[in-house]
């Protein structure tokens, strides 16, 4: 069964935002962008005392590669008000010429939230936050002058928007529930599970939801990017999916893409990162776009 969207395949790597060695993402994020990976996502737990600021750290990385595409994996919203989040993003977005997205989470580990001064949402009001975060932020990138937003959770009492990014920033929502899975479909750009939680057997129930929600709200389901966060290693044989030689790995992945309507890998190693982080920019992603190009030039795609 093809189950490709016919999205362009992106690829990317996952770093710790680690405190020490203070070097530790930048040396990992020039191996990315050297070898022509197109992203790079950032966990944003700010409450873990190993790991540094998210924004902070992606303004530093920024300067240092050159076309490598960031974003948060995902944006911990309890702790970042959305019009804040969305000029940070709009601000990095126009230093770095084009190479921010937004990946946005409505927040777990409540205790930690909490022992920040965040708030403790129910599940009804962390779906809530990330609808009208979605609608907040798109205001704030807006070209309107002067922006109103009467929310349950935020509102705008006339701010004045700017800079305007310099790309359309996606914003790609990390979320498991029927709930969430609906909003994505009428609201967001992208979804992004992560093979832990969502592994590929449970994959084609969530795309439905996700695309009976998006065709309801007269959107085509190819219009929502699929970002798919895997760890592994590349290397001897082992007993997890992602554990294996290269051409394990192109079959695994090239499967996701074709059988399971995945877009885009962000792939987070397991040890020897930087290593690793080469072995999947030159092994495993060539012959990926390569394998699913001739796919997908046999069989027209067609959705979930």
């Amino acid at each position: 069964m093809n189950s490709s969207y016919g999205r362009k395949l992106e690829f990317g790597a996952s770093v710790e935002p680690l405190a020490d060695p203070p070097d530790w993402a930048a040396r990992i994020a020039r191996v990315a962008d050297r070898s022509g990976l197109d992203l790079m996502g950032i966990q944003d737990h700010p409450y873990q005392r190993r790991f540094l600021d998210t924004w902070t750290l992606i303004s530093t990385l920024i300067p240092v590669t050159e076309k490598l595409r960031f974003f948060p994996d995902v944006a911990n919203l309890p702790l970042r008000p959305p019009a804040m989040l969305a000029k940070a993003a709009a601000s990095l977005d126009v230093l770095s010429g084009g190479r921010v997205e937004m990946g946005l989470g409505a927040g777990a580990f409540w205790d930690a939230i909490v022992a920040m001064d965040g708030p403790r949402r129910s599940p009804r009001e962390a779906v809530l936050s990330i609808e009208e975060a979605i609608e907040l932020m798109r205001l704030v990138w807006s070209d309107e002058r002067s922006l109103h937003f009467d929310g349950e959770l935020y509102s705008l009492k006339g701010m004045r928007p700017g800079p305007h990014p310099a790309h359309p920033i996606g914003i790609w929502v990390g979320a498991y529930g029927p709930r969430m899975l609906d909003l994505i479909g009428r609201l967001a750009d992208g979804w992004v599970p992560s093979l832990g939680y969502s592994p590929p057997e449970k994959l084609p129930e969530l795309h439905k939801r996700i695309d009976t929600a998006a065709q309801r709200a007269g959107r085509e389901p190819a219009e929502i990017r699929r970002v798919y966060n895997v760890s592994g290693k590349i290397g001897a044989e082992g007993d997890g999916l992602l554990e294996g030689p290269a051409s394990k790995w192109v079959d695994t992945l090239s499967r996701f893409a074709l059988e399971f309507g995945m877009d885009t890998f962000i792939y987070w190693p397991l040890e020897d990162h930087e290593r690793q982080v080469e072995l999947f920019a030159n092994e495993v992603v060539p012959a990926v776009r390569e394998a699913v190009a001739l796919e997908r030039s046999r069989t027209p795609p067609q959705t979930t």
